[in-house]
């Protein structure tokens, strides 16, 4: 009889989710010098996998893609989770940790459609299910329509090559794990990233010290500082999966360089900063500020 596997990793069904959950089972391989097949994947369908045709903030939140994950974990059917730590909610169970991320990849978006915003007819349909691109496309192209498109890469990537929509935005590094050289990558002075957009997190029990000191091994920390800071922004924001908001921390030598802002539905209204930052404290702080001198177009879709 097969041994059963040392460690079972929790993931969602969809390829991009899938290669992320591969390139985690071997890292932890590498690291400890295990064999093939040492941590096996467990998939697990989630309700942001089923409901396809609404958007997120309305049937549920950013909770849709992790709580059946979470609950495999909490009963011991895995021992940890992988996730797309930009689908994460900042706020998580007691019960739970981020013992460690892979490094990041891209931070940026990659248009698909054409080769730059102002290519786009006036007028012109982009789809996507981000409130944060669609403030930020606003603000960029009032002009434009903004269309609901949701789906696994491959769906979108079909919707945008039929004509559906004449362009949609997609993360630079889900299309590179997934090994599609489509699309051109805009700056991040263009369109700045959803927080932790890039990174994949490795979640476990908090009170499962053997998991825990594993997936110690495989800890980036650079990664995990900086995604650390960007969450602790968002979190302190408060809002919502309809709340457009936009953060990037940098590590530097000493601390963060810390870029963020935060939209109005429609992107005419933007309150943005850059700062250096030493540590997580000092993104909260940096919340408040800008909250506190926000419109109300604004302020309101950060509140609890």
């Amino acid at each position: 009889m097969d041994n059963p596997p040392l460690l079972l990793l929790g993931t969602r069904g969809s390829p991009l989710a899938l290669a992320q959950a591969r390139m985690t089972a071997a890292a932890l391989e590498a690291a400890h010098g295990w064999a093939p097949g040492t941590v096996a994947l467990n998939v697990i369908k989630t309700s942001g996998d089923r409901i396809q045709d609404r958007a997120l903030a309305e049937v549920g939140g950013k909770a849709l893609w992790t709580k059946e994950l979470d609950r495999a974990l909490i009963d011991g059917e895995t021992h940890a989770s992988v996730h797309s730590m930009k689908d994460v909610e900042s706020e998580r169970p007691d019960a739970l940790v981020i013992a460690a991320m892979l490094p990041r990849a891209d931070v940026r978006d990659r248009l698909i459609g054409v080769e730059e915003i102002d290519a786009l007819p006036h007028g012109a349909l982009v789809g996507t299910s981000s409130p944060r691109r669609a403030a930020q496309l606003r603000r960029l192209r009032p002009d434009l329509r903004i269309g609901l498109l949701r789906g696994n890469v491959d769906t979108r990537l079909a919707k945008v090559a039929s004509g559906d929509f004449a362009a949609s935005l997609l993360a630079a590094a889900g299309l590179d794990r997934l090994g599609k050289t489509v699309g051109v990558a805009v700056a991040t002075d263009v369109m700045l990233p959803a927080p932790a957009q890039g990174a994949v997190g490795i979640e476990c029990r908090a009170d499962d010290a053997a998991t825990r000191a594993r997936l110690a091994a495989i800890d980036h920390r650079e990664t995990h500082a900086a995604v650390a800071v960007e969450r602790a922004f968002t979190r302190a924001l408060g809002g919502t999966c309809h709340s457009p908001v936009a953060a990037l921390a940098l590590v530097a030598e000493e601390g963060f360089e810390f870029r963020a802002a935060i939209y109005s539905e429609d992107g005419a209204d933007m309150v943005e900063e850059r700062a250096l930052l030493r540590d997580a404290g000092e993104a909260e702080a940096l919340a408040g500020a800008m909250l506190a001198r926000a419109p109300d177009s604004i302020r309101r879709l950060f509140e609890a």
